[in-house]
């Protein structure tokens, strides 16, 4: 059985902070040489990125790429939109789904699997502020309950 290697360029931590994730779908990118060069530097930030779909294709606005410092001519704008591959199947539930009140398409990782590029996208929904301070709320106890196994 065959190994995959997955190297992780960029994740969007402050999605699951700010978002609940009910679904989760692999796409790939379609980028341009000196994108690609940037990406394997882990030139990438997912930050404010989003996704729509636009006349039955997915795409993803906002990702920022930073330009290929060896390239002398022809390179990429930073944060030119960039069309995702899905399936037709994948991009109809989408549809449907987004169409429902308070979901969008967040970008929540990007990496190389096998040599090709690939997004994880979410499907997601809004935190409000109370479900917030309940995730940081959490987070606290269980940091304190680890500090005190450490500590005994």
């Amino acid at each position: 059985m065959k190994q995959s290697h997955v190297k992780l360029v960029a994740e969007n931590k402050k999605a699951r902070f700010d978002y609940f994730i009910e679904d989760e779908y692999e796409a790939g990118l379609v980028l341009l040489g000196t994108e690609v060069k940037s990406l394997r530097m882990g030139r990438a930030n997912l930050k404010d990125a989003y996704a729509r779909i636009k006349k039955g294709e997915v795409f993803v606005y906002q990702i920022h790429i930073s330009p290929y410092p060896f390239a002398y001519y022809d390179n990429h704008e930073a944060l030119r939109p960039r069309k995702l591959l899905l399936k037709k199947r994948e991009i109809k539930r989408l549809y449907a789904k987004l169409n429902e009140k308070g979901f969008s398409l967040i970008p929540l990782k990007l990496y190389f699997k096998e040599g090709k590029a690939k997004l994880t996208l979410g499907l997601a929904k809004g935190k409000k502020k109370y479900d917030k301070r309940e995730a940081i709320r959490r987070r606290d106890e269980q940091r304190d309950l680890e500090r005190s196994k450490k500590g005994h």
